[in-house]
């Protein structure tokens, strides 16, 4: 009797942890602890070195134009997130001034504008749908204020790997934190 027991526990333990592997796995983590944020991004993706604009891109092997990045800009004073506006005011000057600027040749249309709190700090998690061109692109973003900086963390692929990609880069995009 005791030993059946003790199969028991064994197996519900094994069944336990192997559903908590299975959440991370596919996902590498990045930490900056410079800068002071953090994320998970897909196995198989590979940082590529950039000039200017975001601090840190990474991108697919395979389907290059597959990406997420990091871009932090200062914010003036004691600003807080909610201080800048609300999830979807927020979003709509990301999305016309950063995603889809003037003369950038891309059109964003913000689809979804969402607030959490993890902690003391508050992310908004906006989606955009995105065309560049012919092309229509899909995007996620979480942005969050902290030390004086805005970090907006920014994935993006095309409309026809939606559907494949949708759960990894929502599972990225949630993982983002700042501290």
């Amino acid at each position: 009797m005791l030993k059946r027991i003790a199969m028991m526990l064994l197996v519900v333990l094994s069944l336990s942890l192997q559903a908590c592997v299975s959440d991370l796995a596919g996902f590498k983590s990045y930490v900056d602890t410079t800068a002071g944020y953090q994320f998970l991004y897909p196995n198989g993706w590979l940082p590529v070195q950039v000039s200017e604009g975001p601090d840190v891109v990474f991108h697919d092997i395979i389907e290059q134009t597959e990406n997420v990045s990091v871009v932090i800009n200062p914010v003036a004073g004691d600003k807080t997130l909610r201080d800048l506006g609300d999830p979807g005011e927020v979003g709509y000057k990301l999305g016309k001034n950063a995603i889809a600027p003037d003369g950038s040749g891309r059109e964003a249309e913000l689809v979804n504008a969402e607030a959490r709190e993890v902690g003391d700090k508050t992310y908004y998690l906006l989606e955009y749908a995105v065309k560049v061109g012919e092309q229509q692109r899909h995007n996620l973003a979480s942005v969050a204020v902290s030390h004086g900086k805005l970090f907006t963390f920014n994935a993006s692929t095309t409309e026809q790997r939606w559907d494949k990609m949708k759960e990894a880069l929502e599972q990225a995009v949630r993982s983002f934190s700042v501290y």
